[in-house]
């Protein structure tokens, strides 16, 4: 990856549309001392996103976005370019980029998806799991490209499903395995 650390830490960007447990993880993350990044970003297409608290919370600038208006998406190109960021993170962040916006930043674009991809691309990955009777699900961290979770494979946990599990008790466990997936992709490819 053509990043460099140097003693600069990434400017990286946070995309959000939900609680933001994964964003709260990533904050905690880039506070550790040997940590590569620094949050200079969440941004969401969601108003209404409950993980945009945390931008007050750590003082971090927030940006909401309606990505399906073309000037819109110049303006957050813009508003990304403007604030040298260099990394950006989709966390339950639930839009599809557009070609125009992923070749802006080829290369600088990292998913978590819950499920071991190329397995159950897109949603509901929880209850295909289970109704297929796999034995694991789990998680993977790549990089976003113009197809959907389809990027290059950072890394992958894997999480037996249970007997007793339903989607919702298996997303609770793999989201457990997301908080520490994300960062170790994120050391991974930054000390490449």
């Amino acid at each position: 990856m053509a990043l460099s650390t140097g003693s600069n830490k990434i400017k990286t960007a946070i995309f959000i549309s939900g609680t933001g447990s994964n964003l709260k993880s990533l904050i905690k993350f880039s506070k550790l001392k040997n940590s590569p990044i620094m949050i200079k970003m969440i941004v969401s297409n969601n108003s209404k996103a409950k993980g945009l608290q945390y931008s007050k919370i750590y003082k971090i600038k927030k940006k909401i976005f309606d990505f399906k208006n073309a000037l819109f998406e110049k303006k957050i190109i813009n508003e990304l370019k403007k604030d040298n960021i260099d990394l950006i993170c989709l966390a339950g962040f639930m839009e599809i980029l557009s070609k125009n916006f992923i070749n802006n930043f080829k290369g600088k674009i990292l998913n978590i998806h819950p499920s071991l991809l190329p397995k159950y691309k897109g949603l509901n990955t929880h209850e295909k799991a289970i109704k297929n009777r796999d034995r694991y699900s789990g998680c993977t961290v790549h990089f976003v490209n113009s197809k959907l979770d389809s990027g290059k494979i950072i890394n992958q946990k894997k999480v037996r499903i249970k007997k007793i599990d339903t989607p919702k008790s298996l997303a609770k466990r793999i989201l457990i395995q997301e908080h520490k997936l994300y960062p170790a992709a994120i050391m991974k490819i930054l000390s490449l």
